[in-house]
């Protein structure tokens, strides 16, 4: 199994930027499929992007054009660069590791974005 840990997290003003590191320890990074997911207090889970073992990534509609996730294999890493930040971003935004059915996840890191 891999263990993740977030960081990069904080408080920004809107229309600035963060950018969400993800590492990952204890398996072999490169096999999984990553993802960042958000959740605000009182909504439900969304998945934010993803980006897969090859490389291949996707947004949800409404980050696509401002959020950009990456990975570095060589540094067990992901990241997830979010550009024009929005208060509607403000989330606890968690990194989490696929492989087949399993998934492993971190802790999580909160964004607040103020108006």
């Amino acid at each position: 199994q891999v263990q993740l840990v977030e960081s990069g997290g904080g408080l920004v003003q809107a229309g600035g930027s963060l950018r969400l590191s993800c590492v990952g320890s204890g398996s072999i990074f490169s096999i999984y499929d990553m993802v960042w997911y958000r959740q605000a207090p009182g909504k439900q889970r969304e998945l934010v992007a993803s980006i897969t073992r090859s490389g291949i990534s996707n947004y949800s509609d409404s980050v696509k054009g401002r959020f950009g996730i990456s990975r570095d294999n060589a540094k067990n890493s992901v990241y997830l660069q979010m550009n024009s930040l929005k208060p509607e971003d403000t989330a606890v935004y968690r990194c989490a590791a696929n492989l087949g059915p399993r998934v492993y996840w971190g802790q999580g890191t909160q964004v607040t974005v103020s108006s």
